[in-house]
């Protein structure tokens, strides 16, 4: 007999529709507790003496409009001389990446490789040069061509060390937020995470932080005894998951800050933002189940939390799926609405409302210069555009090859301090 003989339609539809409203009411109460928790710093006694030594490690490809910026930034960070060395893996350069990095100070090791191409190949091609070298160093940070980095930067990431953390992640600000109305945009999503997902989850004292690609700082120790091998898209989400399922949790430098490059135009952010969705994808296909069984076993939190941040993907075209379905009006009598069974419409409508407010929050706290907040207009056009490319990422999820951003916004640390000290006075 037919399992579903006899079943009314209501019954039928229910099977599918109760679990994807139950699934969104969780998730959604979920990230709402959560976010509470970045309103707030927490207290954080901080190691000043300078014990750690750093390789800082610099994947280049064709950048030779901005190394030159960043090694001299690197050059000039607040933390003693003898303690840290400058690499720059000039992979697969065709241009004077390389010729600049070195003017620039910095030690330079040329990559070629076209079949392995993309930045987890060329930083796990550096990693085993590093640990072949005489002089072995405490920890390897690693940064974005792109990018512009606060003085104190070593000194947090060592007073973390210091403190026993073995993966640390950075704050992860914006040198050009006000170029476009993409990058103005793209900075608010960036400065949201920060505060309101990044330290949340360290204020919990309980929860696993995320990578984000740059500004890293992974324990030296670690690298050796599980090695790098992220080598997906998101080489940074991958090796997040990767340290989580053997028990090394990363933690959160709320003060020390990277100036990353967004990018300029809609389309450039558009196939960044698809690279990134197909590799969360890919990610969440090896890791969600086991980080789901290791928090059965273990009973921590921490792991369910990781596996919920994978499954982010997967919620945005659940919920796409039922907004869609009630915009059929002959559907909406077809199924138990398990949304007003949990709280009437108004309250839907009020916490929908503060979710709203999440931006303004996150930019008032972290004091984001007034001028950031005229994004906010096109925020959630950028929010939503991220529907069609989550669709994208998963239909092309087992596509692996890289594609590279361009980086024309060649300015120093000088010009960004300088603008911010402008706009927030």
């Amino acid at each position: 007999m037919d399992l579903f003989s006899g079943l009314t339609v209501t019954q039928l539809f229910n099977v599918i529709m109760i679990p994807v409203q139950v699934i969104i009411i969780f998730l959604t109460f979920y990230y709402f507790v959560l976010s509470m928790f970045g309103l707030y710093r927490r207290r954080e006694d901080k190691i000043l003496t300078p014990e750690k030594s750093f390789a800082v490690v610099v994947a280049a490809h064709n950048e030779e409009a901005v190394i030159g910026p960043l090694v001299e930034n690197l050059r000039m960070l607040d933390y003693p001389k003898e303690l840290f060395d400058i690499f720059v893996v000039a992979d697969n350069c065709t241009d004077k990446t390389a010729l600049i990095a070195r003017n620039a100070g910095a030690i330079v090791h040329r990559r070629f490789n076209t079949e392995k191409r993309g930045k987890g190949y060329a930083l796990e091609w550096m990693f085993h040069r590093l640990f072949k070298m005489e002089r072995q160093y405490d920890a390897i940070v690693i940064f974005d061509a792109d990018n512009l980095v606060k003085s104190n930067f070593l000194f947090e990431m060592n007073s973390k060390l210091c403190q026993g953390h073995k993966i640390v992640q950075c704050y992860l600000d914006s040198k050009n937020p006000m170029d476009t109305w993409v990058t103005n945009t793209f900075s608010i999503a960036f400065w949201v995470t920060n505060r309101l997902l990044q330290l949340a989850r360290y204020n919990t004292g309980r929860l696993s932080n995320v990578l984000g690609g740059t500004g890293m700082c992974i324990s030296t120790d670690v690298l050796k005894e599980f090695g790098w091998g992220a080598t997906s898209l998101t080489e940074d989400l991958e090796f997040s998951m990767k340290a989580l399922t053997h028990g090394i949790k990363t933690t959160w430098a709320h003060d020390a800050v990277v100036y990353d490059e967004k990018p300029l135009t809609f389309m450039q952010s558009w196939y960044q933002r698809k690279r990134w969705a197909q590799g969360q994808v890919d990610v969440a296909g090896r890791y969600f189940f086991p980080l789901i069984l290791k928090g059965i076993r273990e009973r921590k939190i921490m792991y369910f939390d990781a596996a919920i941040h994978l499954f982010q993907p997967a919620l945005v075209m659940i919920a796409t799926f039922f907004m869609m379905t009630n915009f059929i009006s002959a559907l909406q009598s077809s199924y138990t609405h398990v949304f007003t069974l949990v709280m009437p419409w108004t309250g839907w409508q009020i916490l929908s409302s503060i979710q709203y407010l999440y931006p303004i929050a996150a930019l008032a706290l972290d004091r984001i210069p007034w001028k950031a907040y005229v994004g906010l207009i096109l925020y959630p056009v950028f929010i939503y555009s991220w529907i069609p490319i989550v669709f994208l990422g998963f239909i092309n999820r087992k596509d692996k090859q890289w594609s590279h951003t361009k980086h024309t916004r060649s300015i120093n640390i000088e010009d960004v301090v300088k603008q911010k000290k402008v706009s927030t006075s």
